[in-house]
């Protein structure tokens, strides 16, 4: 455990750094079109994805990249970590997200995200101001993006029960693209409220879209069941990896 400590603590000095110095190096950027601001986005999720190999021990394994669909796309993932927010990028064109208020107001990194174009929602801001986010999240869809969101709203741990909110299946309705669910299981490698990172095989697992204009109830369930299916498996299958990683203990990743 002393190793992975020593690993963590290197991994995210760097991590931090690299966003650090792309940010200083990015700031012309914030000058040209949006694509030369994703393409430097890439770049951060590429060198960490790296850096978490050659420092952490943790392979990265994408399933089922043949089965993203090509233009305007809802991305519904399992969200475990905040290492998906960042990772699943680099798989598309023109990504959105969308994101607490208080980020886009850091200094810097906030430009970024109001210059690619990210929503920002305001937590307790009420219903009227969820249904107007929302809104505007299918109406860029429709303009051609591919929406990452994440159906639960928050992160929740490997194996906690799910609670999927009905935000997804509204932008599903209004937008009328086609839903890609994502299975992953990086609350075992990067957990939640710590800088702890672990090895093993971190699986992201994108599974069969879901056509356009289905019904609400329909939308909901079969969203839900791919995705918790397919996570418990994926889930269960590193577990088991690294209790044989720990000397046959469970992964002490809490998640």
């Amino acid at each position: 455990m002393a190793l992975i400590f020593l690993r963590s603590l290197v991994f995210n000095v760097l991590f931090y750094l690299v966003l650090v110095v792309i940010c200083i190096i990015a700031l012309p950027a914030l000058l040209l079109p949006r694509q030369a601001l994703m393409a430097l986005e890439a770049l951060w999720a590429n060198t960490s994805l790296l850096l978490m190999r050659v420092i952490c021990n943790i392979r990265i394994e994408f399933r089922g990249v043949e089965k993203i669909p090509q233009g305007p796309l809802i991305i519904a993932s399992k969200h475990q970590s905040f290492w998906e927010t960042f990772a699943l990028v680099r798989f598309f064109e023109y990504p959105l997200f969308i994101l607490k208020r208080e980020l886009m107001m850091i200094p810097v990194f906030g430009w970024y995200l109001k210059k690619v174009g990210m929503i920002s929602v305001e937590r307790g801001g009420g219903p009227r101001s969820l249904i107007k986010t929302l809104k505007r999240a299918a109406a860029e869809v429709k303009l051609g993006r591919q929406l990452v969101i994440f159906p639960e709203g928050t992160r929740t741990a490997p194996g906690a029960p799910p609670n999927y909110k009905a935000g997804v299946a509204q932008i599903y309705a209004e937008s009328g693209v086609p839903c890609l669910p994502i299975a992953l299981n990086s609350g075992l490698f990067w957990p939640r409220r710590t800088f702890m990172r672990y090895p093993g095989t971190l699986v992201v697992e994108f599974l069969d879209p879901l056509p356009p204009g289905l019904p609400r109830d329909e939308f909901m369930t079969r969203l839900r069941d791919q995705i918790e299916t397919a996570t418990t498996r994926i889930v269960e299958a590193a577990r088991a990896e690294q209790a044989q990683l720990f000397g046959g203990v469970p992964s002490p990743a809490k998640g």
